[in-house]
């Protein structure tokens, strides 16, 4: 057989076998798994893990429940005890996930706007102290973050406002959540929420020329966010400008439509102006928010009795009241707004055992209204205060000679000024029924 030899590497073939290209594809594949084994599998510290273990946090799962109290939020739907809300959402982001502290931050966030949905005292305590428990625990975890020191400021005024036990408590709180605003502003001076917040917090501290030069920065800076309106609402209010305040208000209901402390707080305000039809109508905004997340709350209801009080019609008013006390029938809070509903309405009878169960409790039979027992509410603020001087004022009213109930009333009484001695307004109303009972014993 002729061979060429010249010109090429000598060929001792007869002919060109074909590539197999199913072998290369299997070799290709057996390299890449060696490299994925070497990397994956086999750790610096010389050990060999099982296959198939999980990732440290799975990203997509936790994204997807951020994004669902998200959703919850945009609904209005932040705390429901009844089904699953944002606020549900965000734990079971924690639960996978323990160490994201903006995350956790935002929990906390929403347990303090949540606390302003709540219709009693203790339950607005035990929700803020579980919102302070978040943030500090956020803020120990990421003391450096902005968004988390700036939540921190909220959580820890609105505890400040709304259940600091003694005026020692309040300033402490608000000491707290004015250097957690600063500290927000000095690692982000352009965080709005921290200016926000800041601005809250000097309203608190009765600084209402800073409060509002932070808060229309705020609104300035960030106008695509609900809280800089909110904050800014808030001082406007606070300085009787209540048209302004109605109209940021808007603004932030804009961003969040569903958001029913915000209908509340705009019929709370078309109320002060006596534009009553318009209050009706945002708090019946309120109601119908609730009613499509499947939300029984109470405060709406609330909201129109005392506006219907206000208006002078008492019938209506009674009737929206015991609304909100079928929606919790063993809320003594609720019970004392009817009983103001009645005293104003001058229905003393009807008051009186309405009253009793707010102050001193009462039995399932005792109840002619909710049809259970009551727990009776402890003397820790102001507002249940006001319900022992109606209570007082109510059993000194209807003492006659032959029917004296003035020592039960002198004993409520008594307890009022044991607590609250210091207070001119209640004072004055301890006064005055100590006279009209020294009138009925008088010979």
């Amino acid at each position: 057989m002729d061979r060429n030899l010249t010109g090429k590497r000598p060929s001792f073939r007869d002919e060109k076998r074909q590539i197999n290209f199913t072998l290369i594809l299997i070799l290709l594949a057996l390299i890449i798994g060696g490299v994925w084994f070497a990397n994956e599998v086999y750790k610096p510290e010389g050990r060999f893990e099982p296959f198939f273990l999980p990732t440290p946090t799975a990203t997509r799962m936790v994204n997807t429940y951020i994004q669902e109290a998200q959703t919850y939020f945009d609904a209005g739907k932040i705390y429901d005890p009844d089904a699953r809300d944002a606020i549900d959402a965000y734990r079971e982001a924690l639960e996978m996930n323990p160490d994201d502290a903006e995350t956790r931050a935002e929990l906390a966030r929403l347990l303090t706007y949540s606390s302003s949905l709540l219709s009693t005292h203790n339950e607005r305590v035990e929700r803020l102290s579980v919102a302070r428990q978040e943030i500090e625990q956020a803020a120990a975890d990421a003391p450096d973050s902005s968004k988390v020191q700036a939540i921190r400021a909220l959580v820890l005024d609105w505890s400040a406002t709304s259940i600091a036990a003694n005026q020692e408590e309040r300033q402490n709180w608000l000491a707290e959540a004015e250097q957690a605003a600063n500290l927000a502003i000095t690692l982000d001076p352009d965080n709005a929420l921290a200016l926000a917040f800041y601005a809250e917090v000097l309203l608190d501290q009765n600084q209402l020329g800073q409060a509002r030069e932070h808060a229309k920065l705020a609104v300035d800076q960030a106008p695509e966010l609900m809280d800089t309106h909110r904050v800014y609402a808030t001082v406007m209010e606070t300085y009787g400008e209540y048209r302004y305040a109605i109209e940021e208000y808007k603004k932030a209901v804009e961003i969040t439509p569903n958001l029913t402390f915000l209908y509340i707080r705009i019929g709370v305000v078309y109320r002060a102006l006596k534009v009553y039809e318009s209050a009706l109508e945002y708090f019946d905004k309120a109601i119908t928010i609730n009613n499509s997340n499947g939300v029984q709350d109470p405060l709406p209801y609330v909201a129109i009795a005392k506006t219907y009080v206000r208006m002078g019609e008492f019938f209506v008013a009674a009737l929206n009241g015991k609304k909100a006390i079928e929606f919790n029938p063993y809320n003594a809070n609720t019970y004392g707004q009817l009983g103001d509903i009645y005293v104003r309405s001058r229905n003393y009878e009807g008051a009186l055992p309405i009253l009793k169960c707010v102050v001193e409790g009462c039995t399932a039979d005792e109840n002619e209204v909710g049809g259970v027992a009551v727990e009776p509410l402890e003397l820790t603020n102001f507002e249940i205060a006001y319900y022992y001087a109606r209570y007082g004022s109510v059993l000194a009213a209807l003492s006659r000679p032959g029917a004296n109930q003035c020592p039960h009333a002198l004993d409520v009484l008594g307890q009022l000024e044991d607590v609250y001695g210091g207070d001119p307004t209640l004072m004055s109303i301890v006064a005055e029924n100590r006279a009209i009972c020294e009138l009925l014993e008088s010979p």
